[in-house]
């Protein structure tokens, strides 16, 4: 998830991010959300960023400013960015990916009418929300939106990378969550392989890996959140249990 102006990167680049989402009717979402990313990049943990968006929490990119993964606690609602690779370099002046969240969480399945997606760099947008998962995929040119049906889903970037649902999504079918998921991502340190469920990879003097992870269990009103920036190690999740705003 690069929530920048997609400026050149590695030739791994097409290596980014992992989703697993769990969403039925009448139960809370649940999200995992392993972000991979050059590991110069500066960011700030989960927390309340956006003054005019006080109920949203997310981790912000210290380069552009935005979020790869934002919740509303008031509606139980979260988004997330993943890079896409048929256009990597967004063009001059393009708007950050790095708004999608924000727009997503603010407005729903009608975040598309306050976005301006031209010049900008291939993504997919995810929205879990209570009653129902969606992804829109850009390539660039056009927008495809998809509905996903009740269950666990694992949504990833594309290319290569798309091999870890083919490994590693009936395990987190089968486990439960969050102790069962944040096992499976501690079980294997970071590994060159766009397979891998955290990776590390090092090109012309620059390092691209894992570089947090996010366990998010969301309701309307409650969030809670459980942020590592070494989720493949034990011990080092920390967790949050967060209340709506609104109304007070």
């Amino acid at each position: 998830m690069t929530p920048g102006r997609g400026r050149p990167t590695p030739g791994s680049i097409g290596r980014v991010c992992t989703v697993v989402v769990r969403w039925s009717a009448g139960r809370p979402v649940r999200v995992l959300a392993l972000r991979d990313e050059l590991t110069t990049r500066g960011f700030d943990d989960p927390g309340r960023w956006w003054p005019e968006l006080p109920d949203v929490v997310g981790g912000r990119d210290s380069a552009a400013g935005g979020t790869w993964c934002a919740t509303d606690v008031g509606t139980g609602v979260s988004a997330l960015v993943l890079n896409r690779p048929q256009k990597p370099t967004a063009e001059p002046g393009a708007a950050s990916r790095g708004v999608l969240p924000l727009l997503g969480v603010t407005h729903g399945p009608d975040w598309l009418a306050q976005a301006q997606l031209e010049g900008m760099a291939s993504f997919r947008l995810v929205l879990a929300a209570p009653d129902g998962l969606t992804t829109w995929d850009f390539d660039g040119e056009s927008l495809t939106t998809t509905a996903h049906a009740e269950g666990t889903t694992m949504i990833t970037s594309g290319g290569p990378e798309d091999r870890k649902a083919d490994r590693h999504l009936p395990a987190f079918t089968a486990a439960d969550a969050p102790d069962g998921w944040r096992a499976l991502v501690q079980s294997a340190p970071p590994q060159d392989d766009p397979g891998a469920l955290v990776v590390r990879h090092e090109e012309d003097g620059m390092v691209f890996a894992t570089v947090c992870g996010q366990l998010l269990e969301a309701r309307p009103g409650a969030l809670r959140l459980e942020f590592s920036r070494r989720p493949w190690t034990a011990g080092s999740w920390q967790v949050t249990d967060l209340a709506t705003t609104r109304g007070r």
